[in-house]
């Protein structure tokens, strides 16, 4: 299989040839590997691969290869390390409940893809593996947490790559990397059996894809609560694949234009977003401007996340510590995560209880924005992606409280659907006319509402094709 072939094809589009006898899994595995070994050199991408991984050729993609992000989901025997040097060497004893899904539903995993350290940011460049580059434009970062799996699926690697969300990192890397990103609602899919609530609720499992068919069929295949797990989603009524086929009705939808840190927009990113607005309003959809209530300010939000993301970064890094025997300094862990283990580590109980009751804060105020709307647009990002280097510069002068003004900066539209356990979903819409680079829009829907994006997002690809577009570095082209 050429890899102007293998790379043509969605998941969708390779599980069917394999089906129809047109290829083998075997001939798919290989060009994927082949993808990796001619990309990820100049992207950085991929970790390692897993040579000895063969196909199950089970469930609805028959062989399809995908990536693991490497954190928040494990495979039996397989390193585990976090983006950190704490972490180095070590491996897990069993699958995660998303891990055996994934394999039920017949995806091959192929190897693990790069993260930032403990997923404490929203660019990938670690220390311990350095920084992953973006296929659009090679100076400048992929985003994410997730950045590895969005580098290597905006390539052509891989199609699919497992992803994580605890304040943006599915659609952060979508937006950067003209993908589509589903975040899904908090409990839709397992994280366990290790834990109930991956940083307090905040952080979810998803996957990186380049089409809305392959997102929708997997979180069909992936979705529903496990034993033991504190949330119990009501499936739907018929499945999101079929949900996204399907034309929505006119939908009511408020349009955030400024980030609540009250910053200006990217030039360009402001042209997309009202763009975006005249082509649903087109489509039959009502669009207004608004500006979400909180229930409290830009600060006490940031404040709130800080305590969630700082804590659990502590639990953690002791907990690898312990394990390990290294040390808790600079030897071991980068500037940021020491800021943010420092910061958790001198929080008490009480402060982490009102992150809890702020938490219901802005939830009851978003429940009743989406009594109203129906789904909250902005952009994903308010910028374009950052040159390499750009983003880290100042790390070492910030403490833990400095980080995380300066991550939200960065990134202040997607965490609200993290805090409140929202869907949210970045949508490749547009590029930057100079650079080429991608622009995502972010919709974001009331809880359990992921059919209701979903639907919205097939309507969009069908009148908008944003697959045509190819990165500068694409797996096609070799």
């Amino acid at each position: 299989m050429h890899l102007s072939e293998y790379a043509e094809q969605d998941a969708t589009g390779l599980s069917q040839l394999i089906e129809a006898g047109h290829v083998s899994a075997d001939e798919v595995r290989t060009a994927a590997l082949r993808a990796i070994e001619v990309l990820n050199p100049q992207i950085n991408a991929v970790i390692e691969t897993w040579d000895d991984e063969r196909s199950p050729q089970t469930g609805a993609f028959n062989g399809v290869p995908v990536l693991i992000k490497d954190v928040g989901i494990t495979a039996k025997g397989r390193r585990n390390e976090l983006g950190s040097r704490l972490a180095l060497g070590c491996t897990a004893g069993s699958d995660t409940q998303l891990m055996t899904r994934l394999r039920l539903a017949g995806l091959l995993p192929l190897g693990r893809t790069t993260t930032p350290e403990f997923a404490a940011s929203t660019t990938t460049e670690s220390r311990l593996h350095g920084a992953t580059r973006n296929p659009w434009d090679l100076q400048r970062s992929a985003g994410g947490s997730s950045g590895g799996s969005g580098a290597a699926v905006a390539a052509g690697m891989v199609p699919i790559a497992h992803a994580t969300d605890g304040g943006g990192s599915i659609r952060v890397p979508a937006s950067m990397c003209g993908l589509f990103g589903l975040k899904p609602s908090r409990g839709r899919v397992p994280v366990g059996p290790d834990i109930d609530e991956v940083w307090s609720g905040l952080a979810v499992h998803g996957l990186l894809t380049r089409s809305v068919r392959d997102s929708a069929a997997l979180l069909d295949a992936v979705h529903g609560s496990a034993a033991g797990d504190p949330f119990r989603i009501p499936a739907p009524a018929e499945s999101f694949l079929a949900q996204s086929r399907r034309t929505p009705d006119s939908l009511r939808i408020g349009v955030q234009t400024l980030p609540l840190n009250g910053h200006a927009l990217h030039p360009s990113v402001g042209r997309a977003l009202e763009q975006a607005a005249r082509q649903l309003e087109a489509l039959g959809h009502r669009v207004e401007e608004i500006e979400p209530d909180i229930g409290m300010s830009w600060a006490a939000f940031v404040e709130l996340n800080g305590r969630f993301w700082s804590s659990n970064t502590a639990a953690w890094v002791d907990t690898i510590a312990a394990a390990t025997g290294r040390s808790i300094d600079a030897s071991h862990l980068e500037p940021a995560t020491l800021a943010l283990y420092q910061y958790g580590k001198g929080l008490n109980a009480t402060e982490l209880l009102g992150a809890l009751f702020e938490r219901n804060t802005v939830a009851r105020k978003l429940g009743g924005f989406f009594e109203t709307y129906d789904l909250l647009l902005s952009p994903t990002l308010p910028s374009l992606a950052p040159m390499i280097g750009h983003y880290n510069a100042a790390q070492e002068q910030l403490d833990g409280r400095g980080w995380m003004n300066h991550v939200f900066d960065q990134s202040p539209f997607t965490a609200l659907a993290n805090v409140i356990g929202a869907p949210a979903m970045s949508v490749p819409l547009s590029h930057d006319p100079e650079t080429g680079l991608p622009i995502g829009m972010q919709f974001m829907a009331g809880f359990g509402e992921e059919g209701m994006l979903l639907g919205l997002a097939g309507q969009l690809e069908r009148e908008m094709a944003w697959a045509t577009h190819r990165p500068r570095l694409w797996a096609g082209n070799y």
